[in-house]
């Protein structure tokens, strides 16, 4: 067993997630791979096995918090020290992944690092121009409750050391969680950054987010993160995770 782990959450994407599952081992080979079946009714879990990735299913979908939560659940239990979250449709270049790590390990005390693609030179898939509206005002808000500037919250392209790993497997958004869990890292302490990447158009499935649900996706989530922020939680002792202290 490797000491890296590749989460990848899925939800019917038998045609991408072989290809993604081989970019990963390629890119990646120090990488172990665990897909998160999220109740496919398709053939991605048997896929997923055939590419040689690990696979939990999950009984029924619950959604991309809960299939990533799984994720760093295995991560903990089974002893990980570093665990980055991909994709399973095509959309995150594993070849970005050594590039994640590196940032990782750069800079003592960071915790949890992401890929922007609003970093660096235009290029790649950037979403709609609507989804790039409500990234703005999350990135706004984030970068106000962080203090640091946040450019793409909305980003599944993450890196996190097992302090993160810690964190994650014990609490996580279950809804939209990309950007809540920007906010609980700061909320706990983690040191976090952003790195460029390109993120490149889907190749299998569909956004969970449509255009006519999107006014209201805005709103849940900002609230959401606004009650993460204020929300009490227990002081960090060194080590890990599991150790806390009252305020």
């Amino acid at each position: 067993m490797n000491r890296y782990l590749a989460i990848v959450p899925a939800y019917n994407e038998v045609g991408a997630i072989a290809a993604t599952i081989t970019e990963i081992r390629t890119a990646a080979p120090g990488f172990d791979v665990l897909v998160i079946d999220d109740g496919s009714t398709d053939a991605t879990a048997a896929t997923a096995s055939a590419a040689g990735a690990r696979v939990v299913r999950l009984p029924f979908n619950v959604g991309i918090g809960g299939a990533v939560q799984t994720g760093y659940i295995y991560a903990r239990e089974h002893g990980y020290e570093v665990a980055v979250q991909v994709d399973g449709d095509g959309q995150h270049d594993a070849h970005d992944i050594p590039r994640l790590l590196e940032a990782l390990h750069a800079e003592p005390g960071t915790h949890l690092v992401t890929g922007s693609r609003f970093l660096g030179p235009p290029g790649g898939d950037r979403s709609s121009a609507a989804r790039r509206v409500g990234i703005a005002v999350f990135a706004r808000v984030v970068s106000l409750l962080t203090r640091q500037q946040v450019t793409d919250p909305t980003s599944g392209f993450r890196m996190t050391d097992r302090r993160g790993i810690e964190l994650f497997a014990q609490e996580y958004a279950t809804d939209y969680p990309e950007v809540e869990a920007i906010v609980l890292a700061h909320n706990y302490a983690l040191h976090t950054h952003e790195i460029a990447v390109q993120m490149r158009p889907r190749t299998s499935g569909s956004s969970r987010i449509s255009t006519s649900v999107s006014a209201y996706y805005l709103v849940k989530v900002l609230l959401a993160v606004l009650v993460s922020a204020l929300r009490a939680r227990p002081l960090l002792e060194p080590g890990p995770l599991g150790k806390t202290a009252r305020p």
